[in-house]
């Protein structure tokens, strides 16, 4: 494998339940008593499927901009105060640069989501690409970001393993012809990872293993 490209929520950060406390907390403002377990039934979608989702079944019609901002606290005082990696997620990423293997971000949160994230847990300079959906069109399962990952590492998707915690990136890392690890956690239970090479509940299961053909 010449690169390794990670989704971050959920796979290389511990921190879907914390969105999904957020956007819980943001519909609580509005009078709603929310159950932030909703979360699970659209994890991994595009941000409008996510809060429409929350919206729809508290039948609350803020204006989104407000509802976005009232969710952005929330959810930047819970990375402030109880974000956390993956296990083993920032040693495997040390251990893939030692071992001269690319390494990107693909995430389809907005950008100052990534950057907050990577800074809080100490990651923002341990990638030679970051993209998220501020830099595409298109979002997952569409390859679109992939695509771009590759062609600004210029690496072929034959040489490039993804990572990731849901079934629409699962789906847009096969779109775009790369062999995909699944992570595992509580919010992912019900997606379809039938077409991943591996699932993985934490990092530290694969450490040493970096440069070698364990995924086959």
């Amino acid at each position: 494998m010449r690169a390794y490209l990670f989704d971050l929520d959920g796979t290389i950060a511990a921190n879907e339940v914390l969105k999904a406390r957020a956007l819980a907390q943001a519909c609580a403002t509005y009078g709603a008593k929310a159950d932030h377990s909703i979360y699970a039934d659209v994890m991994g979608e595009d941000w409008p499927t996510v809060t429409g989702h929350f919206l729809k079944a508290y039948d609350l019609r803020p204006a989104l901009d407000g509802f976005n901002d009232r969710f952005r606290g929330f959810y930047l005082d819970f990375i402030e105060t109880e974000i956390f990696e993956t296990d083993g997620a920032r040693q495997f990423i040390l251990e893939t640069r030692t071992s001269g293997i690319k390494t990107g971000v693909v995430s389809s949160a907005a950008t100052w989501m990534v950057e907050t994230v990577l800074a809080k847990l100490g990651l923002q300079d341990s990638f030679d690409v970051i993209i998220t959906q501020d830099h595409v069109a298109h979002h997952k399962p569409d390859p679109q970001a992939y695509l771009l990952a590759l062609s600004q590492l210029q690496v072929s998707a034959r040489d490039t393993l993804v990572f990731e915690d849901s079934s629409a990136g699962m789906r847009a890392a096969n779109a775009a012809g790369c062999d995909c690890v699944i992570v595992r956690h509580a919010f992912n239970r019900k997606h379809d990872f039938s077409d991943a090479v591996r699932e993985i509940e934490s990092f530290s299961e694969i450490l040493g293993a970096a440069a070698k053909g364990w995924h086959s």
